[in-house]
């Protein structure tokens, strides 16, 4: 079938065979689809949607359109955890040494920025000669000499999944619940994982802006990986707020660093992390109960053994050996540092966790069309969260940036999107809801 055919069939709100599925998914990867047809086909998804079934078959096809990982003769339980996607969530970079330190094997395959959020593999590649696109073989042997390696997809894992990623991220398509399920899993399922934790981000920094939808896509994924074989929970968490004291590329390299340094720890950022890595510990029976995980969460970062097996993961992947003592040196540094002022007292209530992701865009920190280089250095550090008590002598945060044009834009940004008020808000968990 043509594929503007297949196309004409969604936009006409019919339920699409797996046939039809397959067949223009492959057609992404060899060519006979264009990229219109695919930002078309995306449109027509999103705004039509797909029944479990469809997002079933949409996301075997794009595991199935290129490699799927094995892990034969691995004798620890082979785990992951991937993110909706937010601001300042650095979670995996501490997640994966700290679980290997745990023994387990974490093969995590990252995506890089999409919309207003971060992406691991964009921070990743602020530390010099990083390999993120490194070869199946060089990956799977990271794992098992080191028990963790992150990069992003290659050219043969995934690979439908990687153009209909670019394309969704600049064509306003991001925020499907089976666009997004499809292109989570089916790169955790080409990983070949056994065990998976999705943390998934809700409130007005994340696709997800409100608790219903979270719950939706979160019980979607569950179902839709757990069918298809890898055991599948959840943890629905807040992005109300920056997570953790930075944003942008180099200073949330510099953030996790510091962490499992166990030091300057923001107690959000740190209740999201250990909340995901006890819940896969206990998932694949290596702890009994979360208080057992915890015990273990603990001992990695204490010990140092987590900061090691950081430190051993990039230098097997291609940075510098003394990365960790001399990081200031090798990341990428902004030419100016300045605080943005508060211009009056009071409490912290709320944050527009969103307009601070557009505004590293701003900074060039993130992407407006597909492939587009970004400046690594810059970005927030410093960052208020809700429920700081600030006067016109505290800084809302320290914008890292290159030229005073983008101070302004920053500044404007961070003024209209941190909320002060004179009475002290009430504090919530980060975690909402585990499934």
């Amino acid at each position: 079938m043509l594929p503007q055919e297949i196309i004409r069939c969604k936009r006409n709100k019919q339920t699409l065979s797996a046939e039809q599925i397959k067949e223009f998914v492959s057609g992404i990867c060899d060519g006979t689809v264009a990229d219109s047809q695919v930002a078309a086909m995306t449109m027509a998804m999103f705004l039509n949607g797909l029944d479990n079934t469809e997002t079933t078959e949409l996301t075997k096809a794009m595991r199935d359109s290129g490699n799927i990982l094995h892990w034969k003769g691995y004798d620890k339980p082979i785990v992951d955890k991937h993110s909706s996607g937010g601001v300042g969530d650095k979670v995996s970079l501490m997640l994966a040494p700290i679980l290997a330190a745990c023994d387990v094997y974490v093969p995590m395959i990252a995506g890089r920025g999409l919309g207003h959020t971060g992406g691991t593999i964009d921070k990743l590649e602020a530390i010099p000669s990083y390999n993120t696109q490194a070869s199946t073989e060089l990956f799977q042997q990271t794992v098992k000499n080191i028990g963790c390696a992150i990069i992003g997809q290659t050219g043969n894992l995934a690979p439908a999944d990687k153009k209909i990623y670019a394309i969704r991220d600049v064509c306003a398509t991001v925020e499907s619940i089976p666009l997004i399920t499809a292109s989570i899993l089916s790169k955790k399922l080409a990983a070949g994982l056994e065990y998976l934790v999705m943390d998934l981000k809700c409130g007005n920094g994340a696709f997800m802006t409100n608790r219903t939808d979270a719950e939706t896509l979160a019980r979607t994924i569950v179902e839709v990986a757990n069918n298809a074989g890898t055991k599948t929970s959840a943890i629905i968490t807040d992005m109300n707020q920056v997570l953790g004291h930075s944003v942008g590329n180099a200073l949330e390299i510099k953030e996790a660093i510091e962490y499992l340094q166990n030091k300057n720890i923001e107690k959000r950022l740190d209740s999201v992390t250990k909340n995901l890595c006890s819940q896969l510990l206990v998932q694949c029976q290596k702890a009994k109960t979360d208080q057992e995980a915890e015990i273990m969460i603990d001992k990695a970062i204490t010990s140092g053994s987590a900061l090691e097996k950081f430190a051993q993961m990039i230098s097997a992947l291609g940075a510098p050996t003394d990365f960790i003592e001399r990081s200031d040196k090798y990341l990428p540094q902004s030419l100016h540092l300045k605080p943005i002022m508060a211009e009056q007292s009071g409490f912290i209530s709320s944050i527009d966790t969103r307009a601070v992701g557009i505004s590293i865009i701003q900074l060039h920190g993130g992407r407006t069309i597909p492939g587009q280089k970004l400046d690594l250095a810059t970005g927030y550090t410093n960052f208020v969260q809700i429920g700081d008590y600030v006067d016109k002598n505290t800084p809302l945060a320290m914008v890292h940036y290159q030229s005073e044009e983008q101070y302004d834009l920053s500044k404007q940004a961070l003024l209209k999107a941190i909320h002060i008020s004179t009475e002290k808000p009430e504090i919530s968990s980060p975690i909402l809801m585990k499934i």
